[in-house]
């Protein structure tokens, strides 16, 4: 009996096993009362379907696949109160090999949740669970998996990290000035190899079980719930792995583009939201596969569209979850995509959505966002996007000579000036670098640049938007694509018994990472406390002698940000920043002293100041 029987509470007829209930459990007083009920077993398509013992639940719908091994029930719950009924299967008069199968299912109470969700306050931590840190034995335990070993010297093997690891330092994340975790996919990845990134998912309803279990999963949720700390889950439409039983006995092959067969993605995302795009472009990008071992499903069939949204619903009210992160969001469809950010938003109103739309530049990337001017009269309803131009950006100026007009912090004024094209700047998710892009530090050489990183970080924590660091950025880790993703994806010292240097202790850590640790711990405890960076509006002035100013204002309280892009001391005429420096007084954060304001300031070569006006 497989993991999901067990907790289906599945009672079997001889010669018929009923291999997968999804949903496993489902809700009553859901805001919608009808929800999609799939069966997976031996011959069961050739099954008479009724309800026992439900009250007030019935079947509006059984819809049958050509796969013989599919019943797919809609259950209507309007008038229903929490219970356990039977859902018996009868095979049909002269259907031989079958006998009779109940399947128990459960409708559980509603949590009452507060879900806050996440949102300009946070500051997010992504990880990879498999390369943060090992906490238990999982990884000597579980056998029956397609890739079994544990291959941690191996830049594209499992490592072991799980949940447990993660759990065991939320106090160091917690320490940090963390309010939100993004963890890559945890759920199960039963792929031959390379399973350790999490984004071929098997079983849209178990966690991996190298990682832990659903029950470690909620454990972890609620433990970090009580430090103060969201969960956001990373959830995958756009495809699943090869090893899915979807996709191995697929109900029809219009569950995946092209009928299930290999046609490769054109990666070109633009071609969404582009006005002269050609159709086959526009549909190799949205039909077309990442990769062959990932199955391209296709969200137009509402069958896999009420499968996945529901999924998504699932792991919301279970599990407690205070926001998602939708991967490869333009790859999916459009109207399909709609009809989810519409159904989360019916049952958990306001919670937060981030979508990955990389594309390089702000007007392709406000396309996606909610209201979005430019994507009229469609609108996508999703919230929050992620601003991989300003990404790039906050990558390259910090190396660059300012002038006023065409490089260094210039480029990111003249970016910052654009903002119109997003519908809400305040709903952009920021970032240095990410679990598929380079590391800030793309070697250990650049990384001892400690001046890049505070300009950066810096600017990341006090810009508009939500801002995202990367497991590993606050201790000065460096890494490139060079080697590949696997070395990308490093482990985190420390996360394992065996490593030599522990970096969540401040004794295991180097000088220089205990720099780059308190530094990052000093801006990121200040912000937690601060709604004005938080929330407040920009105001920012063109560049004068290499030097950028911008503030953020919210209530009367102004936080101003004075940063030096050049390689020479400057002496800044203080007159045309008289609207935002409200006092002759202010805390400079960075180095927690007061500083006396006259007409002119002066800075050494690169100098960042944070002026908080309110303390």
């Amino acid at each position: 009996m497989t993991l999901l029987a067990m907790s289906s509470g599945l009672v079997f007829g001889a010669k018929t096993q009923v291999e997968q209930v999804h949903p496993l459990c489902w809700w009553a007083g859901m805001q919608n009362p009808e929800f999609q009920l799939l069966l997976h077993g031996t011959g069961i398509r050739e099954m008479e379907v009724e309800l026992k013992d439900a009250d007030h639940v019935t079947i509006t719908e059984v819809v049958r696949q050509e796969s013989p091994n599919y019943l797919i029930l809609y259950l209507n719950t309007r008038e229903a109160k929490p219970q356990t009924f039977n859902i018996v299967l009868t095979p049909r008069k002269g259907t031989k090999g079958l006998k009779k199968t109940t399947v128990q299912y459960e409708l559980k109470a509603r949590q009452q949740v507060d879900r806050k969700t996440f949102d300009a306050s946070d500051v997010v931590y992504l990880l990879m669970p498999d390369r943060f840190a090992s906490g238990s034995d999982l990884k000597t335990t579980v056998t029956n998996m397609k890739e079994k070993a544990f291959a941690p010297t191996e830049d594209f093997g499992r490592h072991g990290g799980d949940l447990a690891g993660m759990e065991q330092h939320l106090d160091y994340l917690a320490d940090l000035g963390i309010t939100a975790i993004w963890p890559t996919p945890l759920l199960v990845n039963d792929m031959p190899k390379e399973s350790y990134h999490g984004y071929a998912i098997t079983d849209f309803y178990q966690i991996d079980p190298r990682i832990g279990s659903n029950e470690d999963y909620r454990h972890f949720i609620a433990e970090a719930h009580k430090r103060g700390i969201k969960i956001i889950k990373d959830i995958v439409f756009n495809h699943c792995g090869s090893e899915n039983f979807l996709f191995t006995d697929m109900p029809q092959p219009d569950w995946f583009n092209f009928d299930g067969k290999y046609v490769q993605s054109s990666y070109r995302t633009g071609a969404v939201g582009d006005i002269h795009a050609a159709v086959n472009d526009r549909r190799l990008t949205i039909d077309g596969w990442f990769v062959p071992a990932m199955p391209d499903l296709n969200q137009r069939n509402r069958l896999v569209c009420d499968y996945l949204i529901q999924a998504s619903l699932w792991w919301i009210e279970w599990a407690g979850i205070d926001g998602i992160r939708q991967d490869t969001y333009p790859y999916n469809d459009f109207d399909a995509m709609v009809k989810w950010c519409n159904r989360v938003e019916q049952e958990y109103p306001g919670f937060n959505i981030v979508g990955e739309v990389w594309i390089n530049n702000n007007v392709g990337v406000s396309y996606w966002q909610k209201d979005s001017k430019l994507c009229a009269p469609r609108n996508t309803q999703l919230k929050t996007v992620m601003d991989f131009p300003l990404m790039a950006l906050l990558n390259s100026v910090v190396d660059e000579e300012t002038d006023e007009w065409n490089t260094g912090l210039a480029r990111l004024y003249e970016y910052l000036s654009q903002d119109v094209v997003y519908a809400d700047p305040l709903h952009l998710l920021t970032f240095l670098d990410n679990h598929d892009t380079d590391r800030f530090q793309k070697n250990d050489e650049m990384a001892q640049d400690t001046t890049r990183y505070k300009q950066a970080l810096t600017m990341l924590l006090t810009l508009r938007g939500i801002p995202q660091l990367y497991y590993g950025d606050e201790i000065g880790m460096a890494a490139n694509k060079g080697k590949g993703d696997g070395a990308l994806r490093q482990n985190f010292p420390g996360g394992w018994k065996d490593d030599k240097n522990n970096a969540f202790t401040k004794e295991g850590r180097t000088d220089l990472q205990n720099w780059y640790f308190n530094f990052t711990r000093n801006l990121l405890q200040w912000r937690k406390q601060n709604r004005t960076v938080q929330f407040g509006n920009l105001t920012h002035f063109h560049v004068r002698g290499g030097v950028y100013v911008y503030a953020r204002q919210l209530d009367g309280q102004i936080v101003t940000v004075i940063i030096n892009g050049t390689n020479k001391a400057q002496t800044l005429d203080l007159a045309p920043y008289a609207e935002v420096l409200p006092k002759a007084e202010a805390v400079n954060v960075l180095t927690k002293r007061k500083v006396q304001l006259g007409a002119q300031m002066q800075l050494k070569k690169r100098e960042v100041r944070v002026l908080d006006f309110s303390l």
